[in-house]
């Protein structure tokens, strides 16, 4: 993107964070602004669009839907752009036009904080300990456009370093203003989310359920997947919170990735995998719990009160192919 296109981007997204929220307080007390709806829908719906099979679906058409905001309500003539993270792996996150604090970037790292013990995942579910390395940052984000965000839901579960984990005890969606915190990390980025674990994830997998759960991450196993790698890479609050996620600006160049990834996948094989049942698997809680019923192409993809009038509820069967039903993009 050049330096304009950028400029138009984040002042896009500054727009929805700065128009008033259509989610009724009495609904959602936290939020607050047009920005807020999204991360909202993204906290309540979390448990149902994780390790289930309507994940990818989910995400496409509510980055679409974002990206629909951007231009709709806020005036943006571009689109969605994404993080290669096999670029930034290369250079390093810092070094990186995305996050090195500049007026064009989506800001910078954090304050640092010494001395940070590792994250350490998976305990809480009974899982083996999954040690991830702490970042350069861990405090408030002091540089570029989004310095002075403020994180208005959550935590709802964040991973601090020390295996420690943060919960709003007035509850999720309660309004809990805070500083946006950033701990970028290279290292898990170059260890889950480099060139080769992009690759890894499109070529060996043949079906989707095999290739969804490699790019999320495989529970029991030290692989976090490219997904997991992306977030972690970011850290901080609201980065390593999945269910608060969508409050880091990057968030969605994130997605955008996840997206061109698993479009990717899908153009090797498109009749089968955009098309019928071979397009989907899982069930419909993460990780079939508590036991659900499968995903089937029927089921409905809806974002409440972020959707506004282009995001209505859609069957997933009308939202597997880019370049069918509401949609009509490809990716570079």
């Amino acid at each position: 993107m050049s330096s304009n296109q950028k400029k138009s981007y984040i002042a896009a997204v500054k727009c929805l964070q700065s128009k008033p929220a259509l989610t009724p307080g009495s609904l959602v007390p936290g939020a607050k602004t047009r920005f807020d709806d999204f991360v909202a829908t993204h906290i309540n719906q979390t448990m149902s669009i994780h390790y289930t099979g309507n994940f990818l679906v989910w995400h496409r058409y509510y980055t679409w839907v974002y990206e629909r905001a951007l231009q709709e309500e806020c005036g943006y003539q571009g689109t969605q752009p994404y993080w290669n993270w096999g670029l930034t792996a290369i250079t390093g996150l810092e070094n990186s036009p995305i996050f090195d604090g500049s007026a064009t970037s989506l800001s910078g790292n954090g304050v640092p904080i010494p001395n940070q013990p590792d994250l350490i995942l998976g305990v809480s579910a009974g899982l083996p300990p999954i040690y991830l390395p702490p970042g350069t940052g861990g405090g408030c984000v002091t540089s570029g456009p989004f310095k002075d965000l403020s994180i208005n839901l959550g935590p709802v579960a964040l991973d601090y370093p020390g295996g420690v984990i943060f919960s709003n005890p007035a509850g999720p969606n309660a309004y809990n203003p805070r500083c946006f915190k950033r701990d970028l990390t290279t290292k898990i980025n170059r260890m889950f989310a480099n060139g080769s674990s992009i690759l890894n994830t499109i070529i060996p997998p043949q079906n989707i359920a095999d290739f969804q759960m490699k790019l999320q991450g495989i529970p029991g196993t030290p692989d976090i997947g490219i997904h997991g790698g992306g977030h972690f890479s970011l850290g901080g609050d609201p980065g390593r919170d999945f269910f608060v996620s969508p409050g880091d600006p990057a968030f969605y160049l994130h997605h955008a990735m996840i997206d061109r990834v698993w479009w990717i996948w899908q153009q090797l094989n498109p009749i089968q995998r955009t098309k019928g049942p071979g397009a989907i698997a899982g069930t419909r809680t993460f990780l079939n719990n508590p036991p659900s019923a499968q995903t089937t192409l029927e089921d409905l993809i809806g974002f409440d009160y972020a959707g506004s009038t282009f995001g209505q509820p859609k069957p997933i069967k009308d939202l597997l192919s880019t370049t069918d039903g509401p949609f009509c993009y490809a990716y570079l």
